[in-house]
Formats: C-alpha cells, structure tokens, sequence
C-alpha cells in the first residue's frame, strides 16, 4: 500500500470564543493586518509564514457549547524568537498574562484571551 500522506504540518487550529476578538489579538500580538478576513462566521486563517495558523470557533467540536471548544491546556504551539529577553518584555507590555518566567534561557509560556496556553522559543541557530 501506498502511504497517501505527506510527512509535514500545513496548519495548527486554535481553538477561540469570540473569532474577531481572537483575530484583533493575535493580529496585534504578530503585527499583522486588523482587516485579515473571517471566513465562514469561524475561520481566521492568519497570514504567517510557514504552516498556517487558524483561529476557529470550532462549532462542530464544542464551539456552540456555553463555554467553547476545550482551550489547549498544555503548550501545543511554539513560536520562534531571535532575542527571547525581548519578546518576553514585549508580552508584558501587551498586557499578555504570563504563565511562566523565561525557563532554561529558552523558552516561556502565555495565555491567550481564551486559556490557550502557548510557548515562544528562542529559534536555534543552524549549526
């Protein structure tokens, strides 16, 4: 049999409450445009580089619930940082909640309005 998958990661889901709250925060939180479209009243494809990252309202999977679709409760999403003393200082003066200090000189862990708990890593140098 052949195997029909391609070994690699096109897109993550993050699973949101309110889908343009969800867009304002992450846009400002990458720098990204305020306008970037919602699709289907629960898509937010952002425009990142590498595999996409998607903001859903997830109605099919708990979304129409009261209280949404389960938040990552554990840091499934890691985004990379140059100078990781910088970025932990910009997340502060964002108002980001903080879950964690800087670990290890390598990574931290925030929340986003929903719960998701998510980590940035100091990006590695190839060597």
């Amino acid at each position: 049999m052949v195997n029909p998958l391609l070994p690699r990661l096109a897109g993550t889901f993050i699973p949101v409450r309110d889908i343009e709250k969800a867009r304002d925060w992450y846009c400002r939180l990458f720098g990204l445009p305020l306008d970037t479209p919602i699709l289907f009243d629960h898509l937010c494809p952002l425009p990142v580089e590498g595999p996409g990252i998607i903001l859903d309202t997830m109605p099919m999977w708990g979304g129409k619930e009261p209280q949404g679709a389960a938040t990552y409760q554990t840091p499934a999403l890691m985004f990379p940082t140059s100078d990781l003393e910088a970025a932990y200082n910009y997340m502060k003066e964002l108002g980001v909640e903080l879950v964690t200090e800087i670990e290890h000189n390598h990574w931290f862990v925030f929340k986003d309005p929903d719960g998701n708990l998510l980590m940035i890593c100091k990006e590695q140098s190839p060597e």
